[in-house]
């Protein structure tokens, strides 16, 4: 299991197109955390997240439960 310093290295491999620059330069990478739970599941032999702005978050995605618990 990789560790938290592991995956920022990684992550400077990924270069933003327009700007030319890493993501951890750019500060787009807030917070790294590991969790095992997703891999390992039954038949999961690899796992990779994807990041995406589309369709924007709205409350209205979250469960019924969710939005109770949080006032919506």
């Amino acid at each position: 299991m990789p560790n938290v310093e592991e995956v920022t290295d990684a992550l400077r491999d990924v270069i933003d197109p327009e700007l030319g620059l890493d993501f951890v330069e750019l500060g787009l990478i807030y917070d790294i955390e590991i969790e095992e739970f997703v891999s390992e599941l039954d038949g999961v032999e690899e796992v990779q997240p994807t990041m995406t702005f589309s369709p924007p978050w709205t409350p209205e995605r979250m469960s019924e439960d969710a939005k109770f618990a949080l006032g919506f």
